[in-house]
């Protein structure tokens, strides 16, 4: 397996391009978990991912003929700029196949890059299946996203980086897709400190190297269901299969949820933008069994749309409880509405939307609903405003 000495060697190589990520220590998110959280922004680097490290570390190592060939990846977005930007850098040619529903910031950019996009397939496997079909076809030469010795000693420079800056890390939480990402960082770490833990984040709908741990054996999952696009993987690698085995303390898995939550915290507490796939180390914080440790989040990508951006914090506030809905029946007479915007004036709720509809209860003429949605500042503060209604006698229902 790879050594200290091959992560210093692509370390020279990628330090061509790439764009120094110093760590941001992290005060919210160590509060919410109890250990000092540093977070390494890879969502800043150049692309916006840290694929660029593997990318360009496997093209740079080429040789002439085969980059004559022209390129070819497959790739959920990330790797595909990070493949177009070093294939434009080192003067080849490069055909991405991406996923049909791939973020179009992805697409766009990765076009904008020089390289011919071809979308094909719901997840990532299905466009590396299209992938392997036009290397068979035109004989181009394949960069694979994770599954390659190269990259995967691209992505370990992220370790070196990391313990530089910050020596006595105890633990390094990684997103995990493919798995080469977490391969990299492994090995290299541990080369330098045998006793740092590293710990692999999931999404629950996309747990590929969970399933393989479990099974002791490279399996395929029925399905990738998850909003974590970039880590929508049904089969991890079977090299970065070799390399968990090997090098990693365990795997967390984070739901959906969980990662609208993080990602409201990263956007409003540290003004920085990430992707869904991105901010999985953040999420799985409070899965942590550890106190006072040194914890470094990878964030990886910052590749996210704005409709997206919007849709993470809309959802992101009703999880943390910062916006609350729910309904309540109220008599059908006049002065109801009044009483309700004083119910929510006292508990200082700031009325955000409000449906008043006479023809939705079926069951008593004598009532209406009302459905309010307002602002909120927490679960206590919510909780305050169902109390305060049942003072009265109204029973109010949740309906985030």
């Amino acid at each position: 397996m790879l050594k200290l000495e091959d992560f210093k060697a692509a370390k020279e190589r990628v330090d061509e391009v790439i764009t120094p990520t110093p760590l941001i220590y992290s005060e919210p998110f160590s509060m919410e978990c109890r250990n000092q959280v540093y977070i390494k922004p890879e969502s800043l680097q150049k692309t916006g991912a840290f694929k660029i490290r593997g990318a360009y570390n496997k093209i740079r190592k080429l040789s002439d003929e085969e980059k004559a060939k022209g390129l070819i990846a497959a790739s959920a977005g990330n790797h595909a700029q990070g493949v177009a930007y070093a294939a434009r850098e080192l003067g080849a040619k490069a055909v991405i196949c991406m996923p049909a529903h791939t973020p179009l910031i992805k697409v766009e950019n990765t076009e904008k890059l020089g390289a011919e996009v071809v979308l094909h397939g719901e997840v990532y496997d299905d466009a590396y299946n299209k992938c392997m079909e036009l290397v068979k076809k035109n004989g181009y030469t394949l960069v694979h996203p994770f599954d390659d010795e190269d990259v995967i000693e691209g992505q370990g420079t992220i370790a070196l980086e990391i313990l530089e800056e910050l020596p006595d890390t105890d633990v390094i939480l990684v997103p995990v897709g493919g798995g080469g990402l977490i391969s990299g960082v492994a090995a290299a770490a541990k080369s330098i400190n045998p006793r740092i833990k590293i710990i692999g984040v999931e999404p629950e709908g996309a747990a590929s190297a969970l399933a393989a741990i479990n099974e002791d054996r490279v399996v395929s999952l029925k399905e990738a269901n998850t909003i974590a696009d970039g880590t929508a993987v049904k089969t991890i690698g079977k090299l970065p299969f070799e390399y968990i085995k090997e090098y990693v303390d365990g795997i967390i898995t984070v739901s959906d949820y969980e990662l609208m939550k993080a990602f409201l915290v990263m956007v409003e507490k540290h003004k920085l933008v990430a992707e869904n796939s991105g901010i999985l180390p953040l999420a799985a914080l409070k899965k942590l069994n550890l106190k006072n440790k040194k914890v470094v989040c990878l964030v990886s990508g910052g590749n996210i749309d704005v409709r997206s951006i919007s849709s993470m914090i809309n959802k992101g506030l009703i999880e943390r409880g910062r916006i609350f809905s729910f309904s309540v029946q109220l008599p059908d007479k006049p002065g109801q509405l009044v009483y309700v915007a004083q119910v929510l004036a006292s508990c200082n709720a700031n009325v955000i939307a409000v449906d008043h509809n006479q023809f939705r209860n079926f069951e008593d003429f004598g009532e209406v609903e009302l459905r309010v949605t307002c602002e909120t500042n927490g679960e206590k503060h919510i909780a305050q405003i169902i109390d305060a209604f049942m003072k009265d006698g109204y029973k109010i229902t949740r309906i985030n």
